[in-house]
């Protein structure tokens, strides 16, 4: 399964929001090590293939851009909302605490109004990756490259 067999292009958010108009924040935890901001980058450089809004990264700590400044870097570009994806496989005091805490919005809503270049638009933190049949079968070919 690819991102581009998903045909996200005509997806329409359930309020009717055109997707071109929604920014999405890849989250990364941040690290010491580059290989981690790599990953990022390059996992939001593939969302981006497939996305037809704006699609921008952030981390949590040591790198930059950090969340505010995530957030900031989408003015100029006219979007109304922005979802913050963090690349999180669980909930934990990061998801649940920390990035709503940084991205400045209400911990228990999970999205809030927040002015960006001048203009109102709604930030919304999406749920960690969780289970999900793709990372079942990512798990498994990473159990059988093992073997190789």
């Amino acid at each position: 399964m690819n991102l581009s067999s998903l045909n996200t292009r005509r997806i329409k958010s359930n309020t009717g929001v055109s997707m071109k108009d929604v920014g999405l924040l890849i989250l990364g935890h941040g690290s010491s090590l580059p290989y981690n901001r790599e990953l990022v980058e390059s996992l939001a450089q593939m969302v981006s293939k497939t996305h037809s809004g704006p699609v921008r990264t952030a981390y949590l700590n040591m790198n930059k851009p950090d969340i505010p400044e995530g957030l900031l870097s989408f003015a100029g570009t006219n979007v109304s909302k922005i979802v913050a994806l963090p690349l999180f496989l669980a909930h934990g005091v990061h998801t649940r605490q920390d990035i709503p805490q940084e991205m400045g919005i209400d911990p228990q809503k999970r999205r809030g109004i927040l002015k960006i270049g001048g203009k109102e638009v709604e930030v919304i933190c999406a749920e960690p990756l969780g289970v999900d049949e793709c990372i079942a079968i990512l798990a498994y070919k990473r159990a059988t490259e093992a073997l190789e």
